[in-house]
């Protein structure tokens, strides 16, 4: 384990962007697919509103999914007539299940409806208040943990270092701060890091569209590059970390990202740099022994076929889009969550830091 650094962090500066508002009637979502070029939000006033923007990736990112269904199911509450908790548990669950579907393969969105679920079969007549009050937990649970994180995976970094990232791991994608960006911030805020890369991260270019932008409002330069020339770029020496996200991780240290993350993971064996995850610890599935057992969710081919909304492909052309791949623990030299840092993870060193989980 690898101490905290003392120097602190100006959160003020480094984390100010919130992609989830609860009014206290209506969710309010960021819509990330306008980003950059129009800021708005997206406003739940039902569970199948939450669910809807889930899937159609509004919001998105493991843990705001998780967060936007923990309020998701606050909303669904209120159109159930139940004296108790216990009571109201059978008729809320045809919701829950359609938040479960929005998105299958991160697993933050289970763990936050089964959490959303512990609390309300414990309720009494005080239901509706009990599953609001978790799910604002659950929200002020993650800022924490990102900043635990943010701190612990910028500890492991020597002054100076070239970061490269991948997708969008930060405040958009979390209650605050980010995962993956978040030691990003922190390594920046210490001077840990000297220079940070972002890949585009098509079909959806995530990268490109959000963690730019992102890292741009907090005053944090970046350079974009495209996904292609991630090796081009190890290769010429500017990069000491890979730092990734996850949306599962497996008991045996098996991660599934965004697609393009195996990729990186094993350019970044080749050229001798090091490859870190950072994930809450209600991102790790102690229950799924390795990658191979993970649903991969694929989306429709057609985002492949163009840009921007037009076509670029030939029509008859087929295309196959998986949005996650799974990258092996052997090619993992630390997973980072707010519990602390598993180094070169296998099932043992997993199973000593998560056996509760």
């Amino acid at each position: 384990m690898h101490e905290t650094p003392a120097s602190p962090i100006d959160y003020a500066r480094y984390d100010r962007i919130r992609p989830i508002r609860w009014t206290g009637e209506t969710l309010e979502l960021l819509d990330q697919r306008g980003l950059p070029a129009a800021v708005g939000y997206v406003a739940c006033t039902t569970s199948n509103d939450v669910a809807a923007a889930i899937h159609a990736l509004a919001v998105r990112g493991a843990p705001a999914i998780g967060i936007a269904a923990a309020w998701g199911t606050v909303l669904a509450a209120r159109a159930i007539d139940a004296a108790d908790g216990s009571s109201a548990l059978a008729l809320i669950e045809p919701a829950l299940q359609r938040l479960n579907a929005a998105r299958p393969t991160a697993v933050n969105l289970a763990w936050a409806l089964a959490r959303m679920r512990r609390a309300l079969a414990g309720a009494g007549s005080d239901w509706r208040g009990v599953l609001e009050r978790e799910a604002r937990a659950i929200e002020a649970e993650d800022l924490a943990a990102n900043r635990r994180m943010g701190e612990l995976g910028a500890s492991l970094m020597a002054p100076g270092s070239g970061v490269l990232t991948h997708c969008n791991t930060g405040s958009l994608a979390t209650a605050g701060f980010g995962t993956a960006l978040g030691v990003i911030r922190a390594g920046v805020a210490q001077g840990r890091i000297g220079k940070v890369f972002a890949g585009e991260t098509r079909p959806w270019m995530q990268g490109s569209r959000l963690t730019v932008w992102e890292l741009q409002q907090d005053g944090i330069d970046a350079t974009l590059i495209a996904d292609a020339a991630a090796s081009h770029l190890m290769q010429g020496g500017q990069v000491d970390w890979v730092v990734v996200g996850a949306d599962r991780i497996c008991a045996n240290g098996d991660v599934a990202n965004k697609i393009g993350t195996y990729q990186l993971a094993i350019a970044a064996r080749f050229h001798g740099r090091k490859f870190m995850v950072v994930a809450p610890s209600s991102t790790v599935d102690m229950d799924t022994a390795s990658g191979d057992l993970i649903e991969i969710e694929e989306r429709d081919p057609g985002e492949l076929l163009g840009v921007g909304g037009k076509r670029i492909v030939a029509e008859g052309i087929s295309a196959w889009n998986p949005v996650f791949d799974v990258t092996p623990a052997a090619l993992i030299d630390a997973i980072v969550t707010e519990k602390g840092i598993v180094e070169h993870p296998d099932e043992a060193s997993m199973r000593a830091l998560f056996a509760d989980a």
